[in-house]
């Protein structure tokens, strides 16, 4: 479908493909069985400016070329995705960890570290998710206790994407346990912090190429002028950028399965069985048109939602829960259909299409797993339908 995309995103997207081509297709089966960080590839796309996007153009970037950032994020993770969703998730990752700067940090703290992100001299990660912590935010047990004119943070991150690789950590920890959610608070804590290690290294089903670790916290001593926005606002801190991210989520998701069509048809064009090729079979004709339909609905509904936001909507948690939750579920079907289609071959590591059946699954678990994003969709319903009966 053409969705029109202004002339500054089809360059954008035909700049993610030559990336895709030259650097990661060539690597991204050493790079998944190594479970490798891929450093290389993600100073060429700094080089290439991709860390500036979604930032303004007063902290260095270039959001406002591209109608605000969200739009231009989602066309580059799902570009990048189409080749290797490791890869692109180590891109977005950063700014997912940038988000909470973007959103409510302080000018200072802007303008402190949304440059040297923006210019990739710096990767960020978000850290939330703890072993009690994770669908549950209110479940983080790190804790951030005021002590003069710094926090002291103690406590542990689990499955922190970019960890280790990073340099800037926005932290969500409880300043005032006995208030649930509404005690957490959010804080930057810049790598080589003392206090601040990091634990193992996850060694994950799929997106292998992306760095997955823990994050540890022994009395670690964070600047007080490193909290964002307020005390008590973390929650809120959180669920703003998770919304806000789940597009890219979800366009990673649109990558990953558009990839996999892509391996699926031109495998059964090729392909000859009973002396014809599999493609002229009705069966496989069918699972490609569904393939492909799937594909093309879950796209527009992560652009719409995309441009929802760079339009300046104040509300789009119900929107970005449905494109995350339609995009994986479609992402897990297609992989696996395109599994399917090459048979034995497919279930080969020979084969990309075993590699992106992997790398599917956690787009419907990470980010929110999507029992959850039903709940915020079903919750948003219910509060719009009460409100249509007053």
């Amino acid at each position: 479908m053409n969705y029109y995309l202004s002339e500054e995103l089809i360059d954008l997207k035909e700049l993610c493909a030559k990336i895709a081509e030259k650097y990661i297709l060539p690597v991204r089966a050493e790079l998944d069985e190594e479970n490798r960080f891929p450093r290389e590839i993600i100073e060429v796309m700094a080089e290439s400016d991709l860390n500036s996007i979604y930032i303004p153009e007063e902290y260095g970037g270039f959001a406002e070329m591209f109608g605000g950032g969200s739009m231009a994020l989602t066309v580059a993770t799902e570009e990048l995705s189409k080749a290797c969703a490791g890869v692109a998730v180590s891109y977005a990752a950063n700014a997912l960890g940038a988000m909470p700067i973007l959103i409510s940090g302080s000018e200072e703290q802007k303008k402190k570290y949304l440059p040297d992100l923006a210019s990739g001299k710096k990767l960020a990660a978000f850290a939330l998710t703890e072993s009690e912590a994770g669908s549950d935010a209110g479940g983080v047990k790190t804790k951030a206790v005021k002590d003069g004119d710094t926090y002291i943070l103690n406590g542990t991150k689990q499955w922190i994407t970019n960890g280790g690789e990073a340099q800037v950590y926005t932290v969500i920890a409880q300043t005032d346990p006995s208030r649930g959610t509404r005690g957490l608070s959010a804080f930057i804590v810049e790598e080589g912090t003392p206090g601040f290690s990091y634990g193992k290294k996850e060694d994950k089903m799929g997106i292998r190429a992306s760095s997955t670790m823990e994050l540890i916290f022994e009395d670690c001593r964070v600047p007080a002028e490193n909290l964002i926005a307020r005390e008590g606002h973390g929650f809120l801190v959180a669920m703003k950028t998770l919304n806000k991210s789940r597009p890219g989520v979800a366009a990673q998701a649109v990558g990953i399965a558009q990839g996999a069509l892509d391996e699926a048809a031109e495998y059964a064009s090729e392909r000859v069985q009973f002396g014809q090729r599999i493609d002229s079979f009705q069966g496989i004709q069918f699972m490609l048109a569904d393939m492909a339909t799937q594909v093309e609905a879950a796209r527009a509904l992560v652009y719409s939602t995309a441009r929802m936001i760079d339009a300046g909507e104040r509300k789009y948690d119900k929107e970005s829960a449905m494109a995350k939750v339609f995009a994986s579920d479609v992402a897990m079907k297609v992989t696996t259909d395109a599994v399917q289609i090459l048979g034995g071959y497919g279930y080969m590591k020979e084969y990309p299409v075993e590699k992106m059946m992997r790398d599917a699954k956690i787009t419907q678990i990470y980010e929110g797993t999507n029992q959850i994003q039903r709940s915020v969709i079903a919750s948003a319903l219910i509060k719009e339908t009460a409100a249509r009966g007053k």
